[in-house]
């Protein structure tokens, strides 16, 4: 995630049993960057995370940490969902990153397991804690890959992308599709590129999930076949496992798919495709909403719509908004 690497979502700070018994506070462990004083805020009631703060920090901050502490169980239970694990318990501090307090100091790990990343530092967003939440889920899901994927361009992809998922798509500032696309889209779909840290890559492999959720496959099944793939793996090859097409084909049919877009590639879900991957979607398809759905694409192919617009429609279905 970058740091090294409008929600209504209701936080609320955490109830009695979600703090530790008083006389009983954890040691912190040592975290990758912060050196300061670790103030215990809180396990959560599955009590696979443990929350502290800077005490530096405002009453914001302490909020943020509070916040994390109420919500990290549905973090980590989404979390699990998409990659089929049951993650192991972890440690997280609330700081301010890079001196930041927006969120955009990032946030970082150690390792690619949770037994060597399971100390998670993720900047404070004052006032936006679903932020810290969104970080804490980019920093958790690469300890879900268990030592795969995690450094590499297409670990980082999928990072964001269950970031965004479970963090209500609140880093959309974070985006690196549109940045590759200016830097004249370099094919990181049959190159896996060995590192997290690149722009262009990372924003390939982020428009590439897009391309693919959008044609119907679940991020639960991305990921999972992306980690089994390994280091090794490309897009390409996720393409091919996903679809028994060649993976010869991915390139381009992923380039076909982005020149018939309307909009251009302004986000890192220029496919429109998040709210079809969002777990508040997931299970809905009933008879009843298969067909309102095929209906939807029915009526825009005849009335000449282009593919942004058909997925607008399917999404606007999806959402209940048609």
């Amino acid at each position: 995630m970058p740091g090294r690497s409008k929600s209504s979502h209701p936080l609320k700070p955490p109830s009695t049993s979600q703090r530790q018994m008083p006389g009983v506070t954890p040691k912190p462990p040592k975290w990758p960057s912060y050196t300061g004083t670790s103030q215990f805020v809180g396990t959560t009631p599955s009590g696979r995370v443990t929350v502290f703060v800077d005490p530096k920090l405002s009453s914001d901050g302490l909020k943020n940490a509070q916040d994390l502490v109420n919500d990290a169980d549905r973090v980590v239970t989404a979390n699990d969902q998409i990659f089929g694990i049951t993650g192991g318990k972890v440690n997280v501090i609330v700081f301010a990153m890079g001196g930041a307090t927006d969120g955009t100091g990032g946030a970082d790990h150690m390792g690619c397991t949770f037994q060597t990343g399971g100390d998670i530092e993720v900047c404070a967003a004052f006032g936006n804690s679903i932020r810290v939440s969104a970080l804490f889920e980019a920093e958790l899901s690469e300890c879900a890959m268990n030592g795969s994927l995690c450094g590499y361009s297409t670990g980082e992809a999928l990072s964001r992308w269950c970031a965004a998922v479970i963090g209500q798509n609140t880093l959309a500032d974070f985006a690196t599709a549109p940045q590759w696309v200016r830097d004249g889209m370099p094919n990181y779909v049959d190159t896996t590129d060995p590192t997290d840290q690149s722009a262009d890559s990372t924003g390939c492999g982020v428009a590439f999930v897009s391309w693919l959720i959008s044609l119907g496959y679940t991020l639960d099944k991305i990921a999972q076949t992306m980690v089994a793939l390994g280091d090794s793996g490309t897009f390409a090859d996720l393409y091919a496992k996903l679809t028994s097409d060649s993976a010869r084909s991915a390139w381009k049919k992923f380039q076909t798919a982005l020149e018939a877009l309307s909009g251009g590639v302004t986000s890192d879900d220029p496919f429109g495709a998040m709210a079809l991957a969002t777990p508040a979607n997931r299970g809905l398809w009933t008879a009843e909403l298969a067909a309102r759905v095929f209906s939807t694409i029915v009526t825009d192919i005849s009335a000449g719509k282009d593919a942004q617009q058909i997925v607008a429609g399917v999404r606007g279905v999806m959402e209940g908004r048609s």
